[in-house]
C-alpha cells in the first residue's frame, strides 16, 4: 500500500521505522520544522525527520501542513493512506477529507484522548494501557478505532521503559491493520478521559498536596523525557531554586530495604522538608508519607546520586 506518514516524536520516529521495513514503506514523510531548542537555542531537528534522512525517505517540513503547498506535495505521492503519530499539530479540513488517515494512538480510547496519554497513565496509576489503531476524524480521537492491543503498566515502570513497548506494539498493529484492513468500530464514551498537554506545572513535584506514591507516579511518568523537579528551602530575598529529580521511590516500597546496621525504615520527615538518613535523602510527603530521591540533579550541574549530592552539598536547607 502506498503511504505517507506524518509525525513528529521519538515514539513517532520508531513506529516509522517499523512501518519503512514493511510492504507500507511511506513516499514521502512530513514533520514539523526544525526549532531551537537546549541553551544554545541552535535548531533542531525533529526525531522523524532524523529517521527519515537514516531512512531514505523524501522528507517534507512545511510551516503549515494543511497549507496547499503541503496538501499538493502529500497528492503528488499518490497515498492510499496517510499515517499520523504524534505529529502534534492538529490535520483540517481540506486535508482531513482528502485522503483515509489512520492515527497510531497509545491509549485505551477512548481513555486518555489527547496530547499525553502514556503520562497521564502512569499519573493516575492505571494498571495497563496500549495502542488504538484509529481512522482520524474532526474531534480529538474521537475517530472509529479497528485495532486495539492492552499492555499492562508494570509497577516501576517509567516513561521510557513504557514507550518502548507501546512503541513495538503499535508499530506491529499499524502494520497489521493496512495489510489485513480490519473494520473501524465507532467508540464508545463511556469511561472517556483526557490526556491534557503537559506544562511547567506538571513537572513541579508537589509534597504539600500529593503523597509519596503520587509523586513516584509524576517521576517515572516524565522520566526521561521531560523531567521533574522540587522546590528547594527558599533563602531570605533569593530567586527560588529547583532540585531536579531523576530518579526517586517511595519510601518504604518493595525492594526498599533499612541501611545496614539500621533497625527500621526511618520516619518521614514533615511535608515540604528534606532529611538526611545517612546517604538517604527523603523528601516528606503528605500523608505522612516520605519519597526517597535516588538520584538528583542540582541548578546547573549534572545529575548525580543522592548519597554524592549530600557529601558535596549536604543537606537542603540545613
Amino acid at each position: 500500500m502506498r503511504t505517507v506518514y506524518l509525525g513528529t516524536s521519538d515514539f513517532a520516529a520508531a513506529i516509522l521505522r517499523r512501518l519503512a521495513d514493511s510492504p507500507h514503506r511511506p513516499q514521502l514523510v512530513v514533520t514539523r520544522p526544525d526549532r531551537p531548542k537546549g541553551r544554545g537555542r541552535r535548531l533542531q531537528s525533529p526525531p522523524v525527520a532524523d529517521a527519515a534522512r537514516e531512512l531514505g525517505i523524501e522528507l517534507d517540513q512545511p510551516a503549515d501542513v494543511n497549507g496547499e503547498e503541503a496538501r499538493a506535495r502529500i497528492a503528488v505521492a499518490e497515498p492510499e493512506a496517510v499515517i499520523v503519530c504524534a505529529f502534534g499539530a492538529l490535520i483540517k479540513e481540506p486535508l482531513l477529507s482528502e485522503h483515509e488517515i489512520v492515527n497510531v494512538h497509545p491509549s485505551l480510547l477512548p481513555r486518555w484522548r489527547g496530547a499525553a496519554p502514556l503520562e497521564r497513565a502512569i499519573i493516575a496509576g492505571d494498571e495497563e494501557t496500549g495502542v488504538a489503531i484509529m481512522r482520524l476524524t474532526a474531534g480529538l480521537d474521537s475517530g472509529p478505532v479497528s485495532l486495539l492491543e492492552r499492555t499492562p503498566i508494570e509497577p516501576r515502570d517509567t516513561y521510557g521503559t513504557l514507550a518502548a513497548r507501546l512503541e513495538a506494539i503499535g508499530g506491529d498493529l499499524l502494520v497489521r491493520a493496512l495489510s489485513e484492513r480490519p473494520p473501524y468500530v465507532e467508540q464508545s464514551e463511556e469511561g472517556l478521559t483526557y490526556a491534557e498537554k503537559l506544562g511547567p506545572e506538571d513537572r513541579t513535584l508537589d509534597p504539600l498536596r500529593d503523597d509519596a506514591d503520587q509523586l513516584d507516579r509524576v517521576v517515572r511518568a516524565l522520566t526521561p523525557h521531560v523531567g521533574t523537579r522540587v522546590a528547594l528551602p527558599a533563602q531570605a530575598d533569593a530567586q527560588p531554586e529547583f532540585l531536579g529529580v531523576v530518579e526517586a521511590r517511595p519510601l518504604g516500597a518493595p525492594g526498599d530495604a533499612a541501611p545496614d546496621g539500621a533497625a527500621e525504615t526511618p520516619a518521614a520527615p514533615a511535608p515540604g522538608t528534606f532529611a538526611a538518613d545517612g546517604d538517604r535523602l527523603l523528601l516528606g510527603a503528605a500523608g505522612g508519607t516520605a519519597l526517597e530521591l535516588l538520584q538528583v540533579q542540582p541548578p546547573g550541574r549534572r545529575a548525580m546520586r543522592a548519597a554524592d549530592y549530600l557529601r558535596g552539598r549536604g543537606l537542603p536547607g540545613a
